[in-house]
C-alpha cells in the first residue's frame, strides 16, 4: 500500500492518473506539470467514475483542438462512454457533457445561430451602464462590512458581485441570488449533488423565461426571446444558463485570485503600484498565471486522429488543459516574465467555442476591484499567507477565504444609492451613461501613503 502522499495514490486503472482524488485535490498544478513530464504535450487521464479521457496540455495544442471542430467536436453525442451508456443521467458529469439544445453542444450553421443570439443579446447592454450596477452592487457589500474593519473577500464580496450583476441583467427576482451561487458553484465542481443543483438552476430559469414570455422588459432573457433566431422556449432556458455559470464560477475566481496577489505578491503589487501595470493589465497577468477555469470540458474526437504524436480514437473525450497550456515551457520558458497585456492565454479557450461572457467578466472584475481598493484602500491581509487554502475541482481551483483587515469606518446614515434607485430593487438596467455615486468622506490614508493611492495619483497625472 502506498503510503500517504505518494502520487501513486491517483492512479487509477490501466495505471492512468487520476484527475479527482487526493493527488489531483492536494496540488493540480504540480499534476499537470507530473502528467507533462510522463506524456508530453497530451496526456491519458481518469475522469470521475474512471472515465477515460485526454488532458491537453500544450499551449498550440490547446489551439488546434479548440480552433478545429471538423476533428474536435462539441457534440457530446459523439463520446463513446455515452453511447455505450455509461454515463448515466446521475453521473457528476452528466450535468456538463449531457447534450442539449445550446450553442455549446453545437457546430456549424446551428452553432452560428445559437451564439450570434446570446452574443447579441449581450451586446445590447452598454458597457457603462454595466459598470454602473457593479458599482453600485460593490458599494452595496462593502457598505455590509466596512464598520467590522475586517472581512472575507471571498465569501462577502468575491462570491457575491457576479451573480448579483448577472441576475440584475437577466431580469430576475434578487432573491434567487445567494440559493444559485451555491447551486452554480455545486455545479461547476461536478459534486454528487450536481444533478440536484443543476435541476434548481433550470427550474428558476424556467420560471424566468415563462414571466418574460408574458411581460418582457429590457434584460438578456426577454432579448433572447426577441431574437430573430427565434429560439424556444428551452434554448432560452439553457443559454441563460450557460451565460450564469460560464460567466459567474470564472469570474469569481478571477476577483479572489487577482485580491490574493494584489495582497500577498510584492513584485505584483510594486508593478501596480508603480503605474508599470494598469488594473485591467493586471488581470491578464493574473489570467496567464491563475486562470479562473483550470480546465474545460469537453472535445469529442470526430474520427481517428493524430494530436501531439498521439493516435485519438473515434469518440474519445479530450480535456483543454487551459492553466497547463498558459505554463506550457515551450512558450513562457520563464515564467518570472510580465505577460502584462498579452491576451494569448487560454484563460477563456479559444475558437468558435470562446467564452462569449468574458468581457462582461473582465468590466465586473475591474470595476469591482478598482470599487474596493479605492474605498478601503488599506487593505491588508489578516492571517499568515500560508494559511490561506484552496478547493479544487475538475475544472477549477477556488480561494476558499481571504481574510482581511482594515480602518473601521462609520456606518452611513443613508443608503448608497445614486437618483431614481429604490433601497431594495434596483431598476431594470438601461442602456445609459452612468449616474454619479456619493461617496462618503474618508479619512485620508495613514502616511506613508498607500500603494493604491500613490498609483490613482500617478495614473491621473498623466
Amino acid at each position: 500500500m502506498p503510503p500517504p502522499g505518494c502520487p501513486a495514490h491517483g492512479l487509477g486503472p490501466g495505471g492512468l492518473r487520476r484527475l479527482y482524488g487526493p493527488e489531483a485535490d492536494a496540488d493540480p498544478i504540480a499534476l499537470y506539470e507530473r502528467l507533462r513530464r510522463e506524456h508530453g504535450a497530451l496526456a491519458p487521464v481518469l475522469l470521475p467514475g474512471d472515465r477515460e479521457a485526454w488532458l491537453v496540455l500544450g499551449h498550440r495544442e490547446n489551439l488546434e483542438v479548440s480552433r478545429t471542430p471538423s476533428l474536435f467536436s462539441r457534440d457530446s453525442r459523439l463520446w463513446r462512454d455515452m453511447q455505450e451508456g455509461k454515463v448515466p443521467p446521475d453521473h457528476p458529469l452528466a450535468p456538463l457533457t449531457m447534450w442539449q439544445p445550446l450553442c455549446v453542444f453545437a457546430e456549424g450553421e446551428e452553432h452560428e445561430r445559437l451564439r450570434r443570439a446570446v452574443t447579441e443579446s449581450l451586446s445590447r447592454f452598454e458597457a457603462r451602464g454595466i459598470r454602473r450596477y457593479v458599482t453600485r452592487f460593490a458599494h452595496q457589500l462593502i457598505d455590509e462590512f466596512e464598520p467590522e474593519g475586517r472581512a472575507d473577500l471571498v465569501e462577502q464580496f468575491a462570491d457575491q458581485l457576479p451573480l448579483r450583476v448577472i441576475t440584475q441583467l437577466f431580469g430576475m427576482p434578487e432573491h434567487h441570488g445567494p440559493r444559485l451561487i451555491d447551486a452554480a458553484k455545486d455545479m461547476i465542481r461536478g459534486s454528487e449533488t450536481a444533478v440536484a443543483s443543476n435541476d434548481y438552476i433550470t427550474e428558476a430559469l424556467q420560471e424566468l423565461v415563462d414571466r418574460k414570455r408574458a411581460s418582457p422588459g429590457h434584460d438578456v432573457a426577454s432579448k433572447l426571446i426577441e431574437h430573430p433566431a427565434r429560439l424556444t422556449n428551452d434554448e432560452v432556458r439553457e443559454h441563460l444558463r450557460v451565460v450564469l455559470v460560464s460567466a459567474n464560477e470564472p469570474t469569481v475566481n478571477l476577483i479572489a485570485n487577482t485580491l490574493r496577489l494584489v495582497l500577498t505578491d510584492q513584485r505584483f503589487r510594486a508593478t501596480l503600484a508603480g503605474g508599470h501595470m494598469t488594473l485591467p493589465d493586471a488581470l491578464e497577468q493574473v489570467l496567464w498565471d491563475e486562470p479562473p477555469m483550470t480546465t474545460n470540458i469537453g472535445r469529442w474526437a470526430t474520427g481517428d486522429a493524430q494530436l501531439a504524436g498521439k493516435t485519438i480514437k473515434a469518440g474519445d473525450m479530450l480535456l483543454l488543459g487551459l492553466a497547463a497550456g498558459n505554463a506550457d515551457p515551450q512558450i513562457r520558458p520563464d515564467k518570472s516574465t510580465p505577460m502584462h497585456g498579452n491576451r494569448s492565454h487560454l484563460a477563456f479557450s479559444g475558437g468558435p467555442h470562446e467564452c462569449p461572457g468574458q468581457d462582461l467578466g473582465r468590466a465586473i472584475v475591474d470595476t469591482g476591484i478598482d470599487t474596493l481598493l479605492t474605498r478601503l484602500p488599506d487593505l491588508r491581509l489578516a492571517v499568515p499567507e500560508e494559511r490561506l487554502t484552496w478547493e479544487t475541482a475538475l475544472m477549477s481551483r477556488r480561494l476558499v477565504a481571504l481574510p482581511v483587515e482594515f480602518a473601521a469606518r462609520r456606518k452611513n446614515a443613508a443608503p448608497r444609492q445614486g437618483p431614481g434607485v429604490p433601497s431594495v430593487e434596483l431598476p431594470p438596467l438601461q442602456p445609459r451613461e452612468p449616474a454619479s455615486v456619493p461617496m462618503p468622506p474618508v479619512a485620508p490614508p495613514p502616511e506613508p501613503a498607500s500603494w493604491w493611492t500613490r498609483l490613482k495619483q500617478k495614473m491621473q497625472g498623466r
